[in-house]
């Protein structure tokens, strides 16, 4: 005897789990397939434990297909997500850049008032099975030879951080099916450069303006970075790692609040005044001692021990240049053991607004595994809930035409 589903979901992440509640709420029997030993675990090392559930300000033009975002947003938006969240029995607050998180500030907060809902409504969560096979049937689908459903969701994630069962497994089940699957690498992931110069760096911090050029297109951000022994890490980073080829050109801005010209004035006057100055020391109060003394050598080539006075006003605009454009060459990225998101993914041009399959109906796909992805802020997360709760709809309204 096989069991049966109205809908049955790929994936028990926050799309999977979001589109459970959604279908059960609209009547259907609904199962759930995890490939790991429980639900949601990727949903508890979000945020660093304090999972950023949302943003505030989330908006297709914030995702790398803005149009096909922004239709799934005008179905379910950020508004329509807290108020879901909300009627789950979870107090949120935000921050002032619009990132929302559970009051408790616990990652584990939004993981059980899903699971409690998915009780409170009967869904069934199948865990420790993977969907090791997928067929279509007269009336729906077959999975694993055990189960039926009228409607499946595809919500297996991406390949990034394997470690929480996103393997990347769901992509085979939509070719199955002629789906298209866009060219995949890691995103929101920390870049590798030529070790040169991030070695003598390594473990500092700095808030700099960060403009990454690959193929003569530039791409930028702003906020933290961190140096590393492979690299460049931090927020700023792993907004423009899906762009991070071997062959591109990282370049930092340490002071973006001042202009190049207004920091040679502001370097002369130092030399002006304190002209015996060793210039080991020449940066000191203008940036951290080791990033001063790098730029210094890596760009003068002269004695640190010389007094500052000899730099000549050249010289001043040349270190100037340097701390407004300080470059890295890069070799690429960390892979996907190391990746919070996977650029590319199920084409959107073969799933309808309501996400259902154009090439196969009552097959909907959900979250990660679609060619969707954004910037860190809690945007990748709005985007499961929201495609996830689009999906779980569609599905149930699909199955519903069947019962009886």
């Amino acid at each position: 005897m096989k069991d049966r589903f109205d809908v049955l979901i790929l994936g028990g992440g926050a799309s999977g789990l979001a589109a459970a509640v959604e279908a059960a709420r609209r009547g259907s029997r609904v199962g759930v397939l995890e490939k790991l030993d429980r639900v949601g675990k990727k949903i508890l090392a979000t945020g660093n434990g304090r999972c950023n559930l949302l943003n505030l300000h989330a908006c297709g033009a914030d995702y790398n297909d803005p149009a096909f975002a922004q239709t799934v947003l005008d179905r379910f938006g950020v508004q329509s997500d807290l108020d879901f969240f909300h009627s789950l029995g979870l107090l949120t607050a935000a921050d002032d850049a619009g990132r929302v998180y559970p009051r408790s500030y616990a990652a584990s907060s939004v993981l059980d008032v899903l699971r409690l809902e998915c009780t409170r409504l009967g869904v069934t969560l199948l865990c420790g099975q993977a969907a090791a096979s997928l067929a279509k049937t007269a009336d729906g689908f077959l999975v694993n030879d055990t189960y039926t459903a009228r409607a499946l969701i595809v919500a297996c994630g991406g390949k990034a951080a394997s470690v929480h069962g996103t393997d990347g497994s769901g992509y085979a089940l939509l070719r199955a099916f002629g789906h298209t699957i866009t060219p995949l690498r890691p995103a929101l992931v920390q870049i590798r450069t030529k070790p040169d110069l991030v070695r003598a760096l390594k473990g500092l911090r700095v808030h700099a303006a960060l403009r990454l050029t690959a193929d003569g297109v530039e791409h930028s951000a702003q906020g933290e970075i961190l140096f590393t022994e492979y690299g460049l890490s931090g927020i700023a980073v792993m907004d423009v790692s899906r762009y991070a080829a071997e062959g591109a050109t990282a370049r930092l801005d340490l002071l973006p609040e001042m202009t190049a010209e207004a920091l040679t004035d502001f370097l002369r006057a130092i030399r002006d005044r304190d002209g015996s100055r060793p210039l080991e020391q020449f940066l000191t109060g203008v940036v951290h001692s080791r990033i001063g003394q790098a730029v210094l050598r890596d760009t003068l080539h002269e004695k640190l021990s010389v007094p500052c006075i000899a730099l000549s006003d050249q010289q001043l605009r040349t270190v100037a240049h340097a701390l407004k454009a300080l470059s890295f060459p890069v070799l690429g990225t960390k892979g996907y053991a190391d990746a919070q998101v996977t650029a590319g993914g199920a084409a959107t041009r073969e799933f309808t607004s309501s996400l259902e399959s154009r090439l196969q109906s009552g097959l909907f796909a959900a979250g990660e595994i679609l060619d969707v992805d954004a910037k860190c802020g809690g945007y990748n997360l709005t985007f499961a809930w929201s495609s996830g709760r689009l999906a779980g709809c569609g599905a149930a309204d699909y199955a519903a035409k069947y019962k009886g």
